[in-house]
């Protein structure tokens, strides 16, 4: 073996930490390790299933554990025949949580609130994709009422920036042209580090030190913490990808109000048309739950408008699933049927606009970052593209989209 198999489910964050935990893993044991993802409750189905594949594939592997899946219930994985090890996020990047004989035996998981600090992740490279993904914050102050991953991943903590850009640099200098800046709660980036310093002047320092970096690609945002400074960056720097995914929720203020979020309905509409009118190529992402408890008709159908008064041209639709623990779980449910077609009324409403948006793409000009693959990348714009001959991996080609094909452009060089 060359090294561990890595099956990484859920956030970029995941990615990130995958990445680092192949190099910390080391080569020659034939281990798989299962990075879990706790949103909701199918993503926690979802790495049961990961495991049990797993399994199956390679019956005489160890299989560990680890993720905010791992972290918040460790007694039923451990619990999984399949399984060897679990180890929780806070001993994820600690080499040692993966050796056979570790210190701790089949269950690692230490207590993540009383993790104060974030480390740079030591990966040189990342083997499935083009873009290289650093982690500049971890974990979560605020507390919505359906959200567990705060359990999973601790308060929020910030690297500095010096340690940052010296990572971007590393990986610059290893040939990625694209990096993505990934946490927890990016948005909440600085206010525990000397100075509290903010997202957008940790942008700026990156760009202004790490001069041949050509993509800057930012994770998801809390729309309500876009200041200035990062407004400004955002719709006036070109290295920056026109590219947000922004964790909107809900469109209707009641349901924000119980969610606990931190944003109006109109304020959330407001940022998005003020960050388009600076920079109309700017394309939206955002994060939908169907089915919140209390949600009536009226509620969704003001959830299911923004799809359209947002322009989400990149929705993740989530079905309200109640997590054990939060407040959310203790609220008036709506029956899953219900759910279920609320969710399902988002997701067509968010691959119709994401395909009337593909559709205006055909015949334009555009900048592909070629993944692995040589055939496959992503625009500026995050348009998904395929190119109809192979390319080298990891370039940037000026690209002119021809067609449109379900949600991918098959795109020539210009």
């Amino acid at each position: 073996m060359s090294g561990p198999e890595l099956i990484t489910l859920g956030c970029r964050l995941n990615i990130a930490e995958s990445e680092a935990m192949r190099a910390l893993a080391g080569d020659g044991e034939d281990v798989v390790i299962v990075n879990s993802c706790a949103v909701t409750a199918e993503a926690v189905r979802e790495t049961r299933k990961a495991i049990r594949r797993a399994s199956r594939a390679r019956p005489e592997a160890r299989i560990i554990v680890t993720g905010c899946a791992a972290q918040i219930d460790p007694a039923s994985f451990a619990a999984m025949p399949e399984v060897a090890r679990v180890v929780g996020n806070a001993d994820k990047l600690n080499p040692a949580s993966f050796a056979p004989s570790a210190a701790g035996g089949d269950t690692i998981v230490s207590d993540i609130f009383a993790v104060r600090q974030t480390a740079p992740h030591m990966a040189a490279a990342f083997a499935e994709h083009a873009r290289a993904f650093v982690e500049v914050q971890n974990g979560c102050d605020h507390r919505c009422t359906f959200c567990i991953i705060p359990f999973g991943r601790g308060n929020s903590r910030s690297l500095p920036a010096g340690l940052v850009i010296d990572r971007v640099k590393a990986l610059v200098d290893a040939g990625h042209r694209e990096v993505v800046l990934t946490g927890v709660d990016l948005t909440s980036y600085g206010p525990d580090l000397p100075g509290a310093p903010t997202l957008g002047m940790l942008v700026e320092r990156i760009l202004a030190h790490v001069p041949a970096l050509e993509r800057l690609r930012l994770s998801s945002l809390d729309s309500v913490e876009i200041d200035d400074r990062l407004f400004d960056l955002l719709t006036g720097e070109a290295r920056i990808m026109p590219h947000l995914h922004l964790s909107l929720q809900a469109g209707d203020d009641m349901i924000l109000k119980r969610m606990k979020r931190r944003h109006s309905r109109a304020q959330a509409i407001a940022i998005i048309d003020r960050l388009k009118a600076k920079r109309p190529e700017i394309a939206i992402g955002a994060d939908l739950i169907a089915g919140f408890p209390t949600e009536d008709e009226a509620m969704a159908a003001n959830t299911l408008a923004m799809i359209d008064d947002c322009d989400v041209v990149f929705g993740h639709i989530f079905p309200f699933s109640p997590r054990e623990g939060t407040p959310a779980a203790r609220m008036p449910q709506i029956d899953r049927a219900t759910i279920r077609t609320r969710a399902a009324r988002l997701r067509e409403a968010a691959d119709r606009r994401r395909a009337g948006w593909l559709q205006g793409l055909v015949g334009t000009r555009q900048r592909l970052l070629v993944e692995r693959d040589g055939r496959t990348g992503h625009a500026e714009n995050f348009a998904r593209m395929k190119l109809a001959n192979p390319a080298e991996p990891g370039a940037i080609l000026p690209v002119r989209a021809l067609a449109r094909e379900h949600d991918t452009l098959i795109a020539e060089p210009a």
